[in-house]
């Protein structure tokens, strides 16, 4: 299986940075190069992006993968075959989207494809991918559908939180510890407040793929000696709001609960794909037909790179093979999901009208 002895080549390399990244990168270029495929390099606050392109036609698919990974111990990078599974840093999240993706786009290389099929490279998506996906869509590297190989377990992650990141002060009044009730403790204060948050409109709203945004208090920070009463407390919220929430509402809700305004230290897009959206269907259906399974679908948590694209209304999604641990001890991809994601996207591809 090409695509499994190249995923062992891609977890060798430990792309944890930007310029650990480089090494992994370039060698994806060289091995597209060498099976025919032209490829261009760009290059963006020293980070590497690939970008190639193949077949004609008005609509353009977009295969989205990134061969950064997050940290680990030692153990971790060991790569492995046992029980129809490649274990190893990187193996599921997402190396082994990459090599199917490559592997894919190898295939349809010489046939009579009825549309054109990007493939993008980068390097950056853990950390959140501003030096590359964002910098390719706002060069104009878009498409009509963009599927993002994430693992998935061969289901389709439909859409994804957005992201709303946000610290506050919340004052008090200091006064001996022998005699808190002189003085406010910020601290308690605070705790108040994020349990006001908790019951807050935008708190209690659900959408057809979620049961509630979330919300988690990330950071708290107050007090100077056990014997104060602390007049300063500082939290953090990273709220992740449903697709069809507004976070200028989610903050105006939030500052009539304390005085002054909270900061904002980050704001990520949602992606919003709709359900009934035709590549979908077609893509539920080829899914489907290749496993005989229905596909489930499904509402991230988290975020990816596909949040870039859906801010420009282009429909995308995550789809990838399926595994497990990714970001955990003995992360895996199932190899023979690896097969079945190339099978289906040559088939979604050469189904494209």
């Amino acid at each position: 299986m090409k695509s499994l002895e190249l995923l062992k080549e891609l977890v060798k390399f430990q792309s944890l940075d930007r310029d650990s990244s480089k090494g992994v990168l370039d060698y994806c270029d060289t091995y597209l190069k060498r099976h025919g495929i032209q490829t261009e390099v760009l290059e963006n606050n020293g980070y590497k992006m690939l970008v190639c392109e193949i077949g004609n036609g008005e609509k353009t698919i977009v295969l989205n993968g990134h061969l950064d990974i997050v940290s680990a111990d030692k153990e971790d990078f060991e790569v492995y075959e046992k029980d129809g599974n490649l274990y190893g840093r990187g193996t599921a999240d997402m190396k082994a989207g990459c090599a199917s993706l490559m592997e894919t786009i190898i295939r349809l290389r010489d046939k009579d494809l009825p549309c054109k099929v990007m493939l993008q490279l980068v390097t950056d998506e853990e950390i959140g991918g501003l030096n590359c996906s964002k910098y390719l869509v706002e060069k104009g590297y878009l498409g009509d559908f963009v599927i993002c190989g994430e693992p998935t377990n061969l289901n389709i992650g439909l859409q994804a939180k957005g992201i709303l990141q946000i610290d506050m002060d919340i004052h008090g009044k200091s006064a001996h510890g022998s005699r808190p009730w002189q003085g406010v403790n910020a601290i308690t204060k605070t705790l108040e407040i994020y349990n006001n948050i908790l019951d807050l409109p935008f708190s209690r709203e659900k959408s057809e793929l979620y049961d509630s945004p979330s919300i988690n208090l990330s950071k708290l920070n107050g007090g100077e000696a056990y014997n104060k009463v602390p007049d300063l407390c500082s939290m953090s919220l990273d709220i992740r709001f449903l697709p069809e929430q507004k976070p200028e509402e989610i903050l105006e809700q939030i500052n009539s609960l304390i005085e002054g305004e909270a900061t904002i230290n980050l704001i990520g897009d949602p992606v919003k794909t709709k359900i009934d959206d035709d590549y979908v269907r077609k893509l539920k259906a080829v899914i489907k037909d290749t496993t005989e399974k229905e596909p489930q679908i499904f509402g991230q948590h988290g975020s990816a790179d596909s949040r870039f694209f859906s801010k420009l209304n282009i429909p995308a999604i995550e789809f990838g093979p399926s595994g497990a641990n990714w970001h955990g001890k003995n992360e895996y991809v199932n190899i023979e999901s690896m097969k079945e994601y190339e099978n289906i996207l040559e088939k979604f591809i050469m189904n494209m009208k």
